[in-house]
């Protein structure tokens, strides 16, 4: 039998040092993008659809959009972490990021400017510049696979995958629960110091950015429902100057706050549009979805607005 010093022998060929250390720096560094923007998505889906839509992803698919990300991204992390599932997680990144990509070049002119919705806290502009940090991530993936061996055994693979969606989706419960059944603020200020009661009847709180365009054609859509004797109060998320002018050009009828900051400890959300609606002093539903048949299927569930009078 040949031993393995002796010449006959086939030693196991060694990964040059160099490359191991380029293999995991990018592993790492790629590996934290992935995880840092899929487990924000996974732990809260209802807000990452919000930014996602506001990405021109259809707003019906917003939510499972946001959660096939979030389980997608967070995967592909773990897998680059692991020098066993490392060759998939390269692969995986690099599907993800070339993807992205070519989604964000087809909407190029509509979301020239608008800020990236892949990082909760980090601003990220769409322009040529956005497409040389992608270009960077995507070299990292590259290199975090570069001349490893290949990736085998499925079946902890699998088991990751599933922890990774049971945790999207218990995610997705919590956040729905909580906002279900919250107690509201006793009261807010007006833009005039004029307490507003959330104690009493229907109450709907409308969260905007003056400055977005779907947050515009949301309000008019909401403008247009026979409201009866459902409260509005309208909450600009940003640039409060400009609230009011904002309410007329939407048609909305209602009082304004300034008490952003107050609400969104109590009703937490990502982005705008968004809202809230309350019966007697308590959250019914929070409302993110502002295409197609919603809100206005929702409100009409919960009793909030009422046939239109001809």
């Amino acid at each position: 039998m040949t031993s393995p010093m002796s010449p006959g022998a086939s030693p196991k060929p060694q990964q040059a040092a160099w490359l191991t250390g380029l293999n995991w720096t990018s592993a790492i560094l790629i590996s934290l993008v992935f995880l840092v923007a899929g487990i924000w998505k996974a732990s809260d889906p209802a807000g990452a659809a919000v930014r996602l839509a506001q990405a021109k992803v259809p707003e019906s698919l917003s939510l499972a959009a946001a959660l096939a990300l979030g389980i997608a991204e967070t995967f592909t992390g773990i897998l680059l972490l692991i020098p066993r599932y490392r060759k998939w997680g390269s692969w995986l990144g690099v599907l993800l990021l070339v993807a992205f990509m070519i989604y964000i070049a087809i909407f190029y002119n509509e979301l020239r400017g608008a800020e990236c919705t892949c990082f909760p806290w980090v601003k990220r502009a769409v322009g040529p510049g956005f497409f040389v940090g992608d270009g960077i991530m995507l070299l990292f993936a590259v290199l975090a696979g570069l001349g490893i061996q290949k990736s085998s055994g499925w079946k902890p693979a699998a088991a990751i995958l599933g922890a990774v969606t049971v945790f999207a989706f218990v995610s997705y419960g919590a956040a729905e629960a909580r906002h279900t059944g919250t107690r509201a603020p006793l009261s807010i200020n007006s833009e005039t110091g004029k307490p507003l009661s959330l104690a009493e009847g229907k109450v709907f709180i409308y969260f905007f950015d003056p400055a977005c365009m779907h947050c515009l054609e949301a309000g008019r859509k909401l403008a247009a429902l026979n409201w009866g004797d459902t409260r509005l109060i309208g909450v600009p998320v940003t640039t409060p100057q400009f609230a009011d002018a904002f309410m007329r050009k939407t048609g909305l009828k209602g009082e304004v706050s300034k008490d952003v900051e107050v609400l969104k400890k109590t009703f937490p959300f990502n982005g705008a549009p968004a809202a809230v609606a309350l019966e007697g002093g308590y959250s019914k539903a929070l409302l993110l979805q502002f295409e197609d048949a919603e809100p206005e299927a929702s409100l009409k569930k919960l009793g909030f607005i009422y046939p239109q009078i001809k």
